[in-house]
Formats: structure tokens, C-alpha cells, sequence
């Protein structure tokens, strides 16, 4: 009788190609759950930038929602694409990207079995996108992509390839911190328990030593590093409060911490005219 193995929980370095292999698993593998904890929170056409809830609708990172009308938009490990829908809804031309197939399945799924409701759904890398320069005016990534992957600045460039000059690109990533505490909702994770300036992965692995889930930390200086190496200029960091509405735990996130310390870091970028 076979016994199933818990993953090893490690911090040890991983590669690009490692790291997108064990995404792609993972998330194929834990897509069903990760709806069915998460979508009522997230709604199936909300724009939310993290767990502590800030909509779009509210805070227009992006730009004032009349002027994303016939935008064309890229969103960057979309999931079930539940923010390309509200941009669908304000009149724009989102295109929805994520290496997961699962993950895209629930898009059909919400959309009632077929991409009708103005959202493109593409299953690909972030680290290669499959769309001719300048293709679109804006871009995003709601923890998309970015925090999975060994090279981000290789993932931020191709952004910038296909963004028109001059277009913005708005992701949200854990704030950096958070790689200092215990992922922990309760007082536990109130203390730090590891460096901050350790970049080393955090790796969880089968018994045979591969990695089923790969996170990557970068600094907050490291973040706005890349974005510059990219040819971008950053706009604007947003760091959002918790709000009194929100009351529910996600993961390491909770009331609690949140009222405390950061727990997302917005980056707003514009892309450079003649940048690489």
C-alpha cells in the first residue's frame, strides 16, 4: 500500500525551468481548492489586488476605470481570471495569461463554458509570451507569475516587449517583509524569525528531492531594481492598510498581522519610451 508523502518544506536554491515546472504542477494540482477557499472572496469579475482586499474599482492603479474602455489589456498569471472580467465589464480588451490549464478551466467554468464574456484566455509562461511588441496598452499581475519565478527581470522584460510604449504595467507581489516572519495568521508570526536580506528560495519537495512548489524572495530594493533593469519607471509603490471590513485569514495574512505590518507591495511601472 502506497503511503503519501508530505512535501519537505527547505530553503535551497532552484532554477528557472525547475521553478516553472513545479508551478505549473502545483497549480494544476491545487487550482480546485484554491477556488473553492478563495473564490467568493475574489468574486468571479472582481479586480482584487491581495488578500487584504483592495479593489480596483476603488483604488485605479490602472487608470480611471472610463478610460479602460477598448484598452487593450494583457493580465499575467490571470488564474480564473477573475480580473480580466471586470475589465471585460468596463469595456476593455483583456487577454488572460497563466501557466496553469486548471486554473484557465475555471475561467470556462465561471464564464459558463466559453470564453463569451470578451476575455481571451492563453496558457503560457510568463517568461516567453507569445505576443508581438507593443500589443497592449496595460498590463497586470495580481500575484501573478512574479513571486514563482528565478529570473523575474527576464519576466519583467517581456512585459515591457509587448506593452506599447509608455503603458503601464501594475502587479502585486507579498511585501518583502514578510520573508522575515513565520507565514503564520496568529502571534506566532509576529516575531522575526529569519533574515530579511536571505534570497535564498523556499522550496517545498517530494522524497525524491523534487520541487512541488517554488517561491522566490526578493528585497523591496532588489524589486525596484528589476523594474528599472527592465526598462521601466517605477510610479508608484502602494502598500495597503487592512481594512476594519476584512476579517478573514488567508494564509498567513489575518487582521491581525495586517494591522501591524504590510503583507502586499504594489509596484506601478510605466514603460520606458526606448527602454529594454
Amino acid at each position: 500500500m502506497n503511503q503519501e508523502h508530505e512535501p519537505e518544506a527547505t530553503r535551497r536554491d532552484a532554477s528557472d525551468t525547475e521553478s516553472s515546472r513545479a508551478s505549473r504542477g502545483w497549480w494544476d494540482s491545487n487550482a480546485d481548492e484554491y477556488q473553492s477557499e478563495h473564490g467568493a472572496f475574489l468574486g468571479d469579475d472582481r479586480f482584487v489586488w491581495g488578500p487584504e482586499g483592495l479593489d480596483e474599482a476603488e483604488a485605479a492603479l490602472l487608470g480611471p476605470a472610463a478610460e479602460l474602455k477598448g484598452q487593450r489589456i494583457l493580465e499575467i498569471g490571470a488564474g480564473a481570471a477573475q480580473c480580466s472580467r471586470w475589465l471585460a465589464a468596463q469595456g476593455a480588451l483583456p487577454v488572460a495569461l497563466d501557466l496553469s490549464h486548471r486554473q484557465l478551466q475555471h475561467a470556462l467554468r465561471i464564464a459558463g463554458g466559453v470564453a463569451k464574456d470578451a476575455t481571451a484566455l492563453v496558457e503560457a509562461d510568463a517568461g516567453a509570451l507569445p505576443f508581438r511588441d507593443g500589443s497592449f496598452d496595460l498590463a497586470c499581475s495580481a500575484y501573478g507569475a512574479l513571486p514563482f519565478v528565478a529570473d523575474p527581470v527576464r519576466v519583467l522584460r517581456e512585459v515591457r516587449r509587448v506593452l506599447r510604449p509608455g503603458g503601464r504595467f501594475v502587479f502585486s507581489v507579498s511585501h518583502p517583509i514578510r520573508w522575515a516572519f513565520p507565514d503564520e495568521p496568529g502571534p506566532e508570526g509576529l516575531s522575526v524569525g529569519a533574515s530579511y536580506f536571505d534570497r535564498t528560495p523556499y522550496v517545498e519537495q517530494d522524497e525524491n528531492g523534487r520541487a512541488v512548489y517554488v517561491e522566490h524572495h526578493r528585497t523591496l530594493g532588489d524589486r525596484v531594481r528589476d523594474v528599472v533593469a527592465a526598462g521601466f519607471r517605477l510610479e508608484d509603490l502602494v502598500e495597503p492598510e487592512w481594512p476594519e471590513w476584512n476579517t478573514q485569514e488567508w494564509g498567513g495574512w489575518s487582521p491581525l498581522r495586517g494591522h501591524l505590518i504590510p503583507g502586499t507591495a504594489i509596484f506601478v511601472c510605466t514603460a520606458q519610451v526606448g527602454g529594454r
